[in-house]
């Protein structure tokens, strides 16, 4: 078992990241901050990924499908699924 506190995730650009491969566990957790436009390249992860928008608005592409997403949306994301988002709405997204 891990105990982590949010101040201990490494910065990276607009990100935190808590990669529970490191802890023994097959999932990523992410604190994102994101400007409008702005978002990842494509990428993928030997894990399941859950992304909770918690404001703001966004469009993420997972695989070949593609959809928009608002506070309040969850996407879960396959092990090994491409994907990647950007920031389409004109305010902060997390």
């Amino acid at each position: 078992m891990s105990f982590i506190h949010l101040e201990q995730l490494p910065f990276v650009g607009m990100s935190s990241e808590f990669v529970g491969e490191t802890q023994g566990a097959p999932f990523s957790a992410y604190i994102v901050s994101a400007r409008p436009g702005q978002g990842p390249p494509l990428h993928q992860h030997p894990y399941v990924e859950v992304a909770f928008t918690i404001e703001g608005s966004a469009t993420i592409t997972v695989g070949d499908e593609e959809r928009d997403v608002k506070a309040g949306g969850i996407v879960v994301i396959p092990a090994d699924m491409p994907h990647r988002f950007v920031n389409t709405g004109d305010t902060t997204l997390r």
